[in-house]
């Protein structure tokens, strides 16, 4: 992998995600980095992601979610998935 080569990770989030500003959090985070996307919260309290950038943009995004107040995030799973080259902004989803 190249340092400016474009991956899509699909990651979720677990521990305190859900009604603490984390999908306003990620939304606002990649505008500002300029990653494409989605957010969304499940069913089973934690929080669900795409994000399409380089690694280091993808790592600047999930620090800022990491500092972000009320937002304690417990474990993270993430894998590498194709890309959507449609995609051009970053959305929360229902």
């Amino acid at each position: 992998m190249h340092k400016n080569e474009i991956i899509r990770k699909h990651i979720k989030f677990y521990g305190r995600v859900q009604g603490v500003g984390f999908r306003y959090s990620a939304c606002y985070g990649a505008m500002t980095i300029g990653v494409t996307g989605w957010v969304r919260n499940e069913w089973d309290g934690s929080v669900e992601m795409e994000v399409q950038g380089t690694e280091a943009q993808i790592q600047k995004l999930l620090s800022t979610l990491y500092q972000r107040p009320f937002i304690s995030i417990e474990k993270i799973e993430e894998e590498i998935i194709p890309l959507v080259k449609s995609e051009h902004k970053f959305k929360e989803r229902w």
